[in-house]
């Protein structure tokens, strides 16, 4: 099934990028801002709660498709371009295995835990 969702993520992200072929704009700039929801992580130094509801918020597909339908709707290109940025990299990132966080702990999110687990960390000297 992993392989399955990966596929799917992998079709995704080369649509966003056919997507973002479409708006005429820098690829230079898709490259340097790629990895900017990336900076959802901040909100962990106020805690795990403060941080899965910042990380899922720059992570959330849902959100960077009505971004995307706002920016098409009123014809700006800057909100297509973030819309396209934001499911792109949230599609890169599914593909790599990292999901939607829960409140716990950074390593639990909805696609299984990522990194070392916590039995990992105490068994180690």
């Amino acid at each position: 099934m992993k392989s399955k969702l990966k596929l799917e993520e992998t079709v995704m992200f080369f649509v966003a990028l056919l997507q973002f072929h479409q708006l005429e704009l820098s690829w230079g700039w898709f490259a340097i801002l790629f990895l900017a929801p990336d900076l959802g992580m901040l909100g962990y130094l106020a805690g795990p709660k403060a941080g899965a509801f910042c990380y899922n918020l720059t992570h959330h597909k849902g959100l960077a498709l009505l971004i995307y339908v706002a920016g098409s709707f009123w014809a700006l290109p800057s909100l297509q371009f973030t819309g396209i940025l934001l499911f792109a990299h949230s599609s890169f990132d599914r593909i790599l295995g990292y999901g939607l966080k829960y409140n716990d702990q950074f390593q639990h999110t909805h696609l299984g835990m990522i990194g070392k687990t916590k039995a990992q960390i105490i068994t180690q000297p």
